[in-house]
């Protein structure tokens, strides 16, 4: 009996080693976009077309691969998703400053690589360009600017630089240039011009001040 005991625990011991030593499935794959290893943003321009290639390395089984762009998955062809997948990003505006294209193992999604595109674009100025309103009133100019380098901006009038009187107030934050007037006068009338520089091109839009005479019942 006893010899029966020792063989049974010389038996388990074997069969708990065998087991601490069996190999485990550790994810060793490790993905590139473009032959980079490493997270990265790509310069690019307004316009232009940009191609993706997301690949696994060091896979020992065949790797389904998932795109996202943002937050949102990016639909792939059944051909596009082994071991390999591309996705080309066209007509690149400015909306897609910013926007980051993220590749995963579809099998561990801790493993990912993403890329944020960097796009390059002049400045872009919108705004309402004509207010009418009525002496003694306030008025706000709101200059809104999307630009990629940055854009320098200020206000002329009637061609001129805008010499800022006690009523006027400037604010200007990265999204837009704005100019406040309280108590508009008669001699607030005129043609306002947001003026925006950037490295890559100066832009303008004007913007219509029409003062009317108050009305007195």
């Amino acid at each position: 009996m006893a010899w029966k005991i020792s063989c049974l625990m010389r038996m388990c011991r074997f069969l708990l080693l065998v087991i601490l030593f069996l190999p485990c499935e550790v994810t060793s794959s490790v993905l590139t976009v473009n032959d980079k290893t490493e997270n990265y943003i790509l310069d690019t321009w307004l316009g232009s077309q940009e191609s993706l290639k997301c690949a696994v390395k060091n896979h020992t089984r065949e790797e389904e691969l998932l795109w996202y762009r943002g937050e949102g998955t990016v639909d792939l062809k059944s051909g596009n998703k082994i071991n390999s997948s591309s996705v080309c990003v066209s007509s690149i505006s400015e909306n897609d400053h910013g926007i980051t294209f993220t590749c995963k193992l579809r099998r561990d999604q801790s493993v990912s690589i993403s890329v944020v595109l960097n796009v390059f674009f002049p400045p872009l100025l919108s705004g309402d360009d004509l207010q009418t309103v009525e002496e003694g009133s306030d008025v706000k100019l709101v200059c809104n600017v999307k630009s990629n380098p940055q854009a320098r901006m200020m206000w002329y009038k009637n061609s001129n630089i805008l010499n800022l009187e006690q009523n006027h107030q400037v604010q200007q934050t990265s999204e837009s240039l704005q100019l406040s007037i309280t108590k508009v006068k008669k001699s607030d009338n005129g043609t306002y011009s947001c003026i925006a520089n950037s490295s890559l091109q100066m832009e303008t839009k004007d913007f219509h001040l029409i003062v009317k005479a108050l009305h007195k019942g």
